[in-house]
């Protein structure tokens, strides 16, 4: 009795082809810079058709923000920040990774891409808002909450600033190159942060 055919899992292929051409994307803008990144050759490097990414995607920034996703957090959002119960060092240890990713190779052209595309593309700025950056600002809001909850931070504090005056620093100083980002600048970073944001003594 013969053997019954098969059909492809198209599901299959399809992830298949689509984990291809984002890392054909990550790799290229990587090698080239972002002015030379082609759908062509995203397209050639991931062994699809042009139409492929095209029915996939509506913009090479929207690829190349997915295939940043996808490589770098497998397209989570990450976890809760570390909370144990010194908020000085957790900050200090989230902030130092951050300085450590920052200054990886692998991600450096692909990061500045991706921020310089944002400022250009507001679909693409709306959909980083929404799929990382909201998401993760929420996990460092709450972590900042339950320092509130603590007394490490006045009750009056803007969660939103604060968020912006612990974080923003590292991230202006890479995309600037205004100076060097190391350890010690994150830690300072966090010093005098907190020392605006501590409660005020009656």
């Amino acid at each position: 009795m013969p053997t019954p055919k098969v059909a492809p899992d198209s599901s299959r292929r399809s992830e298949t082809a689509r984990r291809a051409i984002l890392a054909a994307a990550f790799d290229l803008v990587g090698e080239m810079g972002y002015a030379k990144l082609s759908i062509e050759g995203i397209a050639a490097a991931a062994g699809v058709g042009k139409q492929t990414i095209y029915r996939w995607w509506p913009s090479k920034g929207a690829l190349l923000f997915d295939a940043f996703l996808a490589l770098t957090t497998d397209g989570g959002q990450g976890g809760a920040l570390p909370d144990t119960g010194d908020l000085a060092a957790d900050l200090k240890l989230v902030l130092r990774a951050t300085v450590d990713e920052l200054h990886d190779p692998r991600y450096d052209l692909p990061m500045r891409a991706l921020h310089t595309e944002i400022v250009h593309d507001p679909a693409l700025a709306a959909d980083y808002a929404t799929r990382l950056d909201g998401p993760m600002r929420e996990l460092k809001k709450e972590r900042l909450r339950a320092a509130q909850r603590a007394g490490q931070l006045a009750e009056d504090v803007d969660l939103d600033v604060a968020v912006d005056l612990i974080f923003g620093p590292l991230l202006n100083r890479w995309l600037q190159r205004t100076g060097p980002l190391t350890h010690a600048y994150a830690d300072q970073v966090v010093d005098t942060a907190l020392g605006g944001l501590r409660p005020r003594e009656a």
